[in-house]
């Protein structure tokens, strides 16, 4: 198929053929052994402000893919590539009745969606509304409206991912990620997704493209019930044999769960009925907010006005001699600090950016590691952990306006506010040294200072905390086998974030790809 040739710098601004015929002459080719070449990747390297570059990944077609294995076995920075594709394997076996999935987020879409294209016509059942009605819900709670608490930022067509950056970066390495990437990209994503480093959709078009893979599946003969919430499941001989709705019931072949993290009320059904579920580890903390203009400064220097920069973007960490973290998490450049909320008298905090990253302010998670030993091993002690912040957050402001202080005053150091806070619908100044347990108030305090001394836009005091940021990630597990069933049930599948098998819009649709193909190889497509 082609060699991807690896570590090719190139300068702002310089042209892609150029960085192509670098990545040529690397390798000791001549330019006519070469069919076609083209950026496969590229990522900025600013850690020396006076040397601020990109680092490339070249893709090369040779005239031979012989010629290419030879070339990948001799260079220590070239790689064999072949475009992932997806060849499942297929039962005869049989089994009445259509699969269901629980959940139309990144998993639950893309389980569909290969289902769909190899005969299954799934049926998928989402609790909250289609993504236009969703867009309008959310709005309308942003200004002030009533909480809808089937159809809000967690719960709808698309998943929490919808109100989100959009963010595309994964740290597993699947060769599905490309797969799923070339796939968004066929429902309208932008090409560039492809081969920049560190890609997003923006939420603005992320929307687009959930509605068209949706309309797809059901081309496919596939089916998706909006606000039909799954109610619960009758489980007989290790099989899920009914499964319940707001709408009726269902007969179903199997059941995926791609349920999301903040599936609450069916993590405990679940329970109830006999499924094994764990806590895990996530985090907690509160949404730190910037100006973007400080951010780019930090990272760019005296080029923080170049129009060949991206906005940036930092991910930092910091661990603790104890062993407990704290970093920076989904940060949204040019973006906003949104309401989240999908229980009522609670408040959730989350980032959002569109594709455009315009915003004058840049947000991101400043959060801090809990796991069982801080709350419970009881499966759902993380849950009701979590639970009690956005709770308490709701009583210490008295709306859904969402308490908040500038860092000075988290810190108790005298400050000026230098950013105007994004969040809708609005914030109210608390001390929130009573929102968190000490812990966590030192650990982010901790990680503050830290971060203050890589990046200069930490040390702003006039920058705005907005809390609680509570999901993170799943706070459970339901636990499954090798054949990604559920321990003990042999046709239902837990899948994707919610499941704790994900953690982004990549993963999860990766996850829901793998479940698909277990439940190819275990039973036939419809006749």
């Amino acid at each position: 198929m082609a060699v991807i040739v690896m570590n090719i710098p190139s300068a702002l601004g310089e042209e892609e053929r150029s960085v192509v015929n670098a990545a040529i002459k690397r390798i000791g080719l001549r330019p006519q052994d070469v069919t076609s070449g083209c950026i496969y990747k590229s990522s900025l390297d600013a850690r020396k402000r006076e040397n601020i570059h990109f680092v490339n990944s070249v893709m090369l077609c040779l005239r031979s893919s012989d010629k290419e294995k030879w070339v990948a076995s001799k260079h220590r920075d070239v790689r064999y590539f072949d475009e992932p594709v997806i060849a499942p394997k297929i039962s005869c076996e049989k089994r009445e009745g259509r699969t269901v999935i629980a959940g139309f987020g990144p998993a639950g879409i893309f389980c569909a969606l290969l289902l769909s294209e190899y005969g299954y016509k799934p049926i998928v059942l989402e609790r909250g509304a289609d993504v236009d009605s969703r867009v309008k819900a959310v709005n309308a709670f942003w200004n002030g409206a009533e909480l809808d608490t089937e159809t809000n930022v967690q719960f709808g067509e698309g998943g929490a991912g919808t109100f989100s950056d959009g963010k595309l970066t994964t740290r597993i390495g699947d060769p599905l990620c490309r797969y799923v990437l070339t796939r968004l990209c066929e429902f309208g994503a932008p090409p560039e997704i492809l081969r920049t480093a560190k890609p997003h959709i923006g939420t603005d078009k992320l929307r687009a493209v959930v509605r068209a893979m949706r309309q797809k599946i059901i081309e496919n003969g596939g089916e998706v019930r909006f606000l039909t919430p799954l109610r619960s499941i009758c489980v007989s001989d290790g099989r899920v044999t009914k499964v319940i709705t707001s709408h009726g019931e269902i007969n179903p072949s199997a059941l995926v769960l791609a349920i999301g993290h903040s599936a609450r009320d069916t993590f405990r059904m679940l329970l109830d009925s006999g499924v094994t579920i764990q806590p895990k580890p996530f985090s907690v903390g509160a949404r730190i907010e910037h100006s973007q203009r400080r951010v780019n400064e930090s990272l760019y220097g005296i080029y923080a006005d170049s129009p060949l920069l991206p906005q940036g973007e930092y991910q930092l960490s910091h661990r603790h001699p104890d062993g407990r973290a704290v970093y920076t998490f989904c940060m949204c450049p040019g973006g906003y600090v949104v309401a989240s909320s999908s229980e009522r008298s609670s408040i959730v905090t989350n980032g959002m950016s569109e594709y455009s990253r315009d915003s004058e302010n840049a947000n991101s998670a400043l959060v801090v590691s809990v796991s069982p030993s801080d709350y419970g091993n009881n499966p759902m002690d993380g849950v009701e952990f979590a639970s009690g912040l956005e709770k308490k957050a709701y009583m210490m402001s008295g709306s859904y306006m969402a308490p908040a202080s500038t860092v000075g005053a988290f810190l108790g150091e005298s400050s000026s506010v230098s950013v105007l806070p994004s969040y809708k619908p609005g914030v109210a100044d608390v001390d929130l040294n009573k929102l968190f347990p000490k812990f966590v108030s030192d650990m982010m305090k901790e990680g503050i200072r830290r971060f203050s001394r890589e990046l200069g836009c930490f040390g702003d005091m006039g920058a705005y905390l907005t809390a609680p940021e509570t999901r993170t990630s799943s706070p459970v597990r339901i636990l499954r086998g090798e054949r990604f069933n559920a321990v003990g049930i042999d046709n239902l599948y837990p899948c994707g974030e919610g499941a704790g098998y994900a953690g982004g819009i990549v993963s999860a649709a990766v996850d829901g790809l793998r479940t698909a193909l277990e439940i190819m190889k275990s039973y036939s497509p419809l006749d």
